[in-house]
């Protein structure tokens, strides 16, 4: 027993360990990208071969990565980087923390797998093209954590022998959005402080458009919250002209002013911050945040509880938080939204979303939010669609390839990925091995191939009549180039996916609809047949999962 009890917290302490190890990295870098595909394979290359998870966005202009991982990896990582002359000077902002324990938070957040991407910004300003866009090089004076607080402190005086003129007032301007904001912020009695009380980034532009005449002449302080958004909003403002030359950031944005003043300095709350540890505090325990409903004090957003109308996160505390609540934020309850009962005289739950019959539309039909109902209707649910992958391909590439789509139906639509049961071997050509794993670089048949851990599962709906089992471990060597029309050959597996999916019907659903890509789609027309036989002969196996017409691309 004494042994017994020795091993249990042995493994205890490892695993404390283990959680001590862990991190989190930020960093970005605004520069000219040379050979964009180039640095893809890198970072493809790189975090797969540490096993860091996270989100890494890459543009011409530049990177914007948040990853987490074992410390000594990210360490790893950090002198990989260095090593590119390309980030000479990047702020790298190491933290370490416990390893991500909320599902829910860590998948929302990107933190249960790797998602490596090329985009047009590295974060979304506006949602059109500006008539003047934003030169980055342009941006303000960074400040460091010290020369903005120094700045703060005399409320008229800039360090490093700049000084604010005595016809010129300094406003502080906070460019995150309304729920970061509603948990931390910087407050100076002395100081204007502005809260654009936005949404989403994309809003700012247009919120700094509609009050540039409380910029114009002034002073301007910007933070966020690790520096990039006031990279180009500063730029923006200074785009403006004369009055607007004078504009200053926080460099390193909050979590570096928190890490040169653990007090808290001016700033009160909460970090709120993108990865799962929701936010981080300073050693002051004061509480910014209320609840939403009954107004206590409150700032965890652990929750994810979002607005009904605008999916905006809210605070809302325990006590208040009920399952299938209906919230409407406050920026919905200034346009007039309110909430409504969603509970029949019978004491049963009502479906808040309008009752729909989908159809069955191509890829070319444009989706409208107005089958939520009409201006002022109760506020409508997010529609769940089920997303099928195609042959040879996985959840995490299909969400990849969809995330512009995502994120154009993000206030109507929810997306659900899952693998399909039929796994498939890993293969290579003789000639040319395209090899299938993560980071999707070649490889010549003198070279080693990847270890089978590395790479992602590919998988499939239908297989071959001589396909070798469900799954495959290793390495199979392709008897004959790639056959165009070998999608004749998938006639089988159909039992073993329609079971498969009841299962997910049963545990992830009800959905509205599914969306599938290739043979996910040919999947999804299966289903649709199926449901209309069973419908036809008076079965109701489809109605108790409460599946709607399914709509294929």
């Amino acid at each position: 027993m004494a042994d017994s009890n020795e091993n249990q917290q042995g493994k205890g302490k490892e695993q404390e360990q283990e959680q001590e190890q862990y991190g989190v990295l930020l960093y970005y870098k605004y520069t000219e990208i040379p050979d964009l595909n180039s640095l893809l394979s890198f970072y493809n290359s790189n975090c797969t071969s540490l096993s860091l998870l996270g989100r890494v966005r890459l543009s011409l202009h530049g990177v914007n990565v948040t990853v987490g991982g074992k410390l000594s990896s990210l360490e790893k990582h950090i002198e990989a980087v260095k090593a590119i002359s390309l980030f000479e000077g990047t702020d790298f902002k190491l933290a370490s923390c416990h390893f991500p324990l909320n599902d829910k938070v860590a998948h929302e957040c990107g933190f249960t797998s790797l998602s490596i991407r090329i985009v047009k910004e590295l974060v979304t300003f506006s949602p059109y093209p500006l008539v003047k866009a934003p030169d980055v090089s342009n941006a303000g004076r960074h400040l460091s954590a010290v020369e903005f607080h120094s700045a703060l402190q005399s409320a008229g005086k800039l360090v490093d022998k700049e000084s604010l003129a005595d016809d010129k007032g300094l406003v502080l301007l906070d460019a995150r959005n309304l729920y970061e904001t509603r948990i931390g912020k910087f407050d100076m009695p002395n100081v204007d402080t502005l809260d654009p009380g936005i949404r989403q980034y994309s809003d700012l532009p247009s919120w700094i458009d509609d009050n540039s005449e409380q910029l114009r002449g002034k002073n301007v302080l910007m933070y966020c919250t690790g520096g990039i958004r006031c990279e180009m909003a500063s730029a923006y403002i200074r785009s403006k002209g004369a009055g607007f030359e004078n504009v200053f950031q926080l460099f390193g944005g909050i979590q570096r002013y928190l890490e040169q003043f653990p007090d808290g300095g001016f700033f009160k709350g909460k970090n709120f911050v993108f990865d799962h540890r929701i936010s981080v505090g300073s050693s002051d325990t004061n509480i910014l945040g209320t609840c939403l409903l009954c107004g206590l004090s409150f700032d965890d957003y652990s929750s994810r509880c979002r607005c009904s109308y605008c999916r905006m996160l809210v605070l809302v505390c325990d006590s208040c938080r009920k399952e299938e609540a209906v919230y409407a934020c406050e920026l919905c309850q200034k346009h007039g939204k309110v909430i409504e009962s969603n509970v029949a005289e019978n004491g049963e739950q009502q479906d808040i979303l309008p009752q729909v019959e989908l159809k069955t539309i191509s890829s070319d039909t444009i989706l409208s939010p107005q089958l939520h109902g009409e201006q002022g209707a109760r506020p409508p649910r997010k529609l769940r669609i089920l997303c099928l992958h195609g042959f040879r391909q996985n959840a995490s590439g299909f969400k990849g390839r969809t995330a512009s789509l995502a994120k154009k139906l993000k206030n109507i639509a929810e997306l659900v990925f899952v693998d399909a049961p039929h796994e498939l071997p890993f293969i290579y050509q003789s000639c040319v091995s395209e090899l299938e794993c993560s980071d999707e670089s070649s490889f010549s048949s003198q070279q080693i191939l990847p270890p089978t851990e590395t790479c992602r599962g590919k998988f499939a709906w239908l297989i071959a009549p001589d396909s070798k089992g469900s799954s495959a471990t290793d390495w199979k060597k392709a008897d004959s180039p790639f056959d165009p029309l070998q999608y004749l050959q998938q006639t089988e597996g159909f039992d073993v996916s329609l079971s498969y999916l009841k299962t997910v019907f049963s545990r992830d659903g009800p959905f509205d609809g599914i969306l599938g890509f290739s043979q996910g789609a040919a999947m999804a027309a299966l289903l649709c047949a199926q449901k209309r036989e069973a419908k036809r002969q008076g079965q109701a196996d489809c109605k108790q999962n409460k599946q709607r017409t399914c709509f294929i691309i």
